[in-house]
C-alpha cells in the first residue's frame, strides 16, 4: 500500500471547493487527487493541512506527525501567509522549509513542492509579486537540491480567469481545484510516481460564462466583497486570529477516500 500525505495550509485543505460533508466542509485538489489514487491504485491518504498556516506552524504542526506516517509521496505548499506579511523574512523562512523538505528526502519520500501564484492581475495583492518571485526561485533551488518535483502554479497561466476563484478572491474555486488536481496528477504522472493518464481521470467542468456588468453592478459587488471578505480578513490580521485557529486536519490518520462522502 502506497501513501500520500498533504500539508500546509488552506490551498491544500481546499478553501473555496466547498463540500458540507466533508470535514471542515471542503474538498479540494488534494482530496481530488487522492480519490484517483485510491481508485486506479493501492493508495491510502491523510491531509493534516489547515488554513491560515504559516510555514513555521506547518513545520511545528504538522512535520513530526506527517513524517511518523512514512509517506511514501508527500506534498507541501506553505508560504502564502508569510508573503502576505511584509516583515517576515523569507530567507530565514525558507531555510525552515529546506529543512522540512532534507527530512522528507532522508526518509525516502518523493516531495511535490509548488510555487506560488502570480498575481500580477490582482489589485489587491499585486505588490506581494516580487515577494512570490523570490519565494518561487527558493522553492526551485530547494527542489534542485533534494530531487524534488514542482507544481509550477506561476506558470499555469489559466489561473489567471476569475472563473476559477472563490467569491473571496483569495482561494480557487470548484472549477479552480478541480483543474489543479488534473495539473498534479500530470506532474505525478510525468515523475512516474503515477500512469501518465491519471489526470484524465479528473473530469473538468466547463467555465460558465463570462458576465457583462455595469460600473454601477461593479462597484456594488466590489463594495460587497470589501464588506464580506476584506474587512474580516484584515480584522484578523489586525488580531493575530486566523480562520484556522478552531480547526483541526481533515484526515489526520490514513483513509481511503472515494468520490462520494468520507
Amino acid at each position: 500500500m502506497k501513501k500520500f500525505v498533504a500539508l500546509g495550509d488552506s490551498f491544500t485543505e481546499g478553501v473555496g471547493d466547498a463540500d458540507p460533508v466533508r470535514p471542515n466542509q471542503v474538498r479540494g485538489w488534494a482530496d481530488r487527487v487522492a480519490e484517483v489514487l485510491c481508485a486506479e491504485g493501492e493508495w491510502e491518504y491523510a491531509n493534516l493541512a489547515v488554513r491560515g498556516k504559516k510555514i513555521g506552524q506547518v513545520i511545528n504542526q504538522q512535520l513530526d506527525q506527517a513524517l511518523a506516517l512514512a509517506p511514501d509521496l508527500v506534498s507541501i505548499y506553505a508560504g502564502g501567509n508569510d508573503i502576505l506579511r511584509p516583515k517576515a523574512d523569507l530567507d530565514a523562512l525558507m531555510r525552515g522549509y529546506a529543512g522540512m523538505v532534507r527530512r522528507f528526502s532522508e526518509a525516502g519520500s518523493t516531495v511535490l513542492l509548488f510555487t506560488g501564484f502570480d498575481t500580477v492581475d490582482s489589485p489587491l495583492f499585486s505588490k506581494t509579486r516580487p515577494r512570490t518571485a523570490i519565494y518561487n526561485e527558493k522553492v526551485r533551488e530547494i527542489a534542485d537540491e533534494y530531487g524534488a518535483l514542482i507544481a509550477d502554479y506561476w506558470r499555469w497561466r489559466e489561473f489567471s480567469d476569475l472563473r476559477y476563484w472563490a467569491p473571496d478572491r483569495l482561494h480557487m474555486n470548484e472549477l479552480g481545484h478541480t483543474l489543479m488536481a488534473s495539473k498534479v496528477l500530470d506532474v505525478l504522472g510525468a515523475g512516474q510516481i503515477t500512469k501518465e493518464n491519471w489526470s484524465a481521470k479528473i473530469q473538468q467542468p466547463s467555465l460558465p460564462e463570462l458576465a457583462v456588468n455595469s460600473r454601477g453592478e461593479k462597484l456594488k459587488q466590489e463594495l460587497g466583497w470589501a464588506r464580506e471578505h476584506l474587512a474580516p480578513w484584515i480584522k484578523r490580521r489586525l488580531t493575530g486570529t486566523s480562520s484556522g485557529d478552531s480547526l483541526s486536519a481533515k484526515y489526520p490518520d490514513y483513509i481511503r477516500l472515494t468520490a462520494g462522502a468520507n
